[in-house]
């Protein structure tokens, strides 16, 4: 018999933007933060899809993403916080969107200090009470 219960999650997955950001930036900066996820913490994909014609498709991540927002100093403050907590983040900076490959993103990010990073947004994954302390300040993506 198929369990149909609600399911829960004691982790969590969150993205937080930068409130100045373009709407295009928005979207394209959240796709890159979460794309590291699922290849360092596995058990965040769920099993994969497939229609009522057995037509396969990608497998997503197993429970929801939850978009946040801010300013440059909630965005410092959340990166502290994750960093202390040491949890898994990933980080998008405003040098990001100058170059054109990942070779170049990954230069552009380790010529700069920790604490020089100039986020744009940031995702983290971990406990569910944990990633809550990091984005606190933060508001919800609208």
């Amino acid at each position: 018999m198929e369990d149909n219960s609600p399911i829960s999650f004691d982790t969590k997955v969150a993205v937080v933007l930068r409130d100045d950001l373009a709407g295009w930036q928005r979207l394209n900066v959240t796709a890159f933060l979460v794309s590291g996820l699922g290849t360092l913490e596995p058990e965040v994909i769920g099993e994969p899809y497939a229609d009522a014609d057995d037509v396969d498709y990608l497998p997503m991540f197993r429970q929801p993403v939850l978009v946040f927002q801010g300013g440059k100093e909630v965005l410092a403050t959340a990166h502290a916080r994750a960093l202390k907590r040491g949890v898994a983040m990933s980080v998008f900076t405003a040098d990001l969107f100058g170059t054109g490959n990942d070779r170049d993103n990954r230069a552009a990010v380790r010529a700069v200090g920790t604490a020089q990073l100039d986020l744009v947004g940031l995702a983290v994954y971990g406990p569910r009470n944990a990633v809550d302390r990091i984005v606190k300040g933060a508001s919800m993506h609208p």
